[in-house]
């Protein structure tokens, strides 16, 4: 008998395995205290991976298969994966053991060790998920300091045929339409309804707080809207390319208290669990582009995310780890302030994304990146901590994709291993960018000042205190140019102003 372990982002119906002779094989699914407690996770996506692991199970039986699915009230459950498998291996007799190779460093190391205690024989195939290999990157960027991200991304859309021209040009003459998707958004076109089917999921969820498993966020369990398999996500998939795609490349890095989701997809849970494949995703996007029914730099924008961006910080990830999530570049260590767990702060901005994230357990780029990541930064909170808050809140969080986006690319604290500058603003970009700053209790103009916004002082600072790590970055030169011209006086008033609201983050 073979036992085979299915993890619960692993929940791709088209895996060879389930084309393969099903008489001796019992495939193993589990709902586990060690994978709901490793960090505290939003209740949502607890939520929405059980429901849909049940849901896969279910599929398997029905196709013929053998499933021994181990829930999370079950009396024989032990709540380690090792634990589990031990007992199922003995239950069964098993003469095999396998499993998909897990996205994550601590379950992949668990299992290889696992497995290397076993008297019979196992082996970790494929998820058959990814584009690339998971050192494939280190490959491509071999002998080279810097990982430039458009690079691979070019040589990712050149390899698969993606937006490419029959003379091997990119659509378009160009690889990248970046600086076509930088508008706010005017309040029109107004955001498309919000399509997702519901499911109620109250029973289940009662389930889980009957177990211990703590969470935080809402659950919104009777009227949940995340997908459950393969055939909602290609539902939803094709809703956002009808209704959102066409107007996703003006408007990606918009942000308005109008709007949580504005134009982007909400598709990056369904392909973090692989019940959608991004080859799906891409070839669909590419054939609307090619249809008329959305223009290239919308198309090109999305298929960047995922061919390019995606992909490419995998390969950080699995090169980096371990010890990735350990840096600390600029050695910060402030705790969160509490605000971070129910969004009640008086910065209009972080109150709006916080609490979109607490409500729907995601919030898109640019909300993560320009106001929550940006202000973490700015006010030197823990790297570390940011990263589990990161990791529990968000529903598409899985540590290999969601760790170098914020080690590396928001919070720096690689040293530029993967961004080549801090993403950092005073409040002028998210003025631009959205309408968080009208009404807001401070002033986005003020710089120094009671009411000043808290973002203006601690962008100077942050930038005079990280002399000895930044002046030398040539992306940064017109800031310390500009650094160098302030006068004495106006430097140390900031200092002053952005030392005290450091001093009481608690409080703004």
């Amino acid at each position: 008998m073979k036992l085979k372990l299915i993890l619960g982002d692993q929940l791709n119906p088209q895996h060879s395995w389930f084309a393969e002779p099903r008489e001796d094989v019992v495939f193993v699914m589990m709902e586990v205290r060690q994978e709901t407690d490793y960090v505290l996770h939003h209740a949502q996506k607890i939520i929405a991976i059980f429901a849909a692991m049940r849901d896969f199970a279910r599929r398997l039986h029905a196709d013929g298969h053998r499933i021994h699915y181990v829930r999370i009230d079950s009396r024989y459950n032990r709540h380690s994966i090792p634990d589990n498998l031990t007992a199922l291996l003995t239950r069964y007799q098993a003469t095999e053991f396998a499993w998909q190779a897990p996205d994550e460093w601590r379950l992949d190391r668990q299992l290889a060790d696992y497995a290397a205690g076993l008297s019979m024989p196992s082996a970790m195939v494929d998820t058959e998920h990814f584009y690339t290999a998971r050192d494939e990157a280190a490959g491509i960027f071999a002998g080279r300091d810097h990982w430039l991200m458009e690079h691979f991304y070019r040589r990712m859309r050149t390899r698969h045929g993606v937006l490419m021209s029959d003379t091997g040009k990119p659509a378009g003459g160009q690889w990248n339409f970046d600086h076509d998707n930088r508008e706010s958004w005017p309040g029109m076109p107004w955001e498309p309804a919000d399509l997702r089917g519901r499911h109620d999921h109250s029973a289940l969820w009662a389930t889980i707080q009957a177990s211990g498993a703590r969470s935080f966020g809402e659950p919104n369990a009777a009227n949940f809207a995340w997908p459950l398999n393969t055939e909602e996500a290609l539902q939803q998939l094709d809703a956002f390319i009808e209704h959102a795609l066409p107007h996703f490349g003006r408007f990606q890095d918009a942000m308005s208290v109008k709007a949580w989701r504005l134009f982007h997809s909400l598709l990056s849970f369904a392909m973090n669990v692989k019940m959608l494949s991004p080859r799906t995703v891409v070839e669909r996007v590419q054939a609307a582009w090619r249809d008329g029914a959305a223009p290239l730099p919308a198309a090109e924008g999305y298929i960047r995310q995922i061919l390019g961006w995606r992909e490419y910080v995998r390969g950080v990830y699995w090169h980096r780890m371990p010890g990735y999530d350990q840096l600390n570049a600029f050695g910060h260590t402030a705790p969160l302030p509490w605000w971070f767990w129910d969004g009640k702060t008086r910065m209009r901005c972080l109150a709006t994304a916080i609490g979109q994230s607490l409500e729907h357990a995601h919030s898109h780029h640019i909300n993560r990146l320009m106001v929550i990541g940006n202000f973490a930064l700015l006010a030197g909170l823990s790297p570390q901590e940011l990263h589990r808050w990161y990791l529990g809140i968000y529903i598409d969080a899985f540590e290999w994709v969601e760790l170098p986006n914020t080690l590396g690319m928001s919070q720096f604290a690689d040293g530029g291993l993967l961004a080549t500058k801090p993403y950092v603003s005073s409040a002028a970009y998210i003025d631009r960018m959205s309408d968080y700053c009208k009404g807001c209790h401070y002033d986005k103009k003020a710089r120094t000042g009671e009411r000043a916004c808290p973002y203006n002082a601690l962008y100077w600072d942050f930038y005079d205190r990280h002399r000895d790590k930044l002046a030398g970055n040539q992306r940064l030169g017109v800031i310390y140019q500009q650094l160098r011209k302030m006068d004495d006086g106006t430097l140390a008033a900031l200092k002053e102003r952005a030392a005290d609201l450091r001093g009481r983050l608690a409080e703004l």
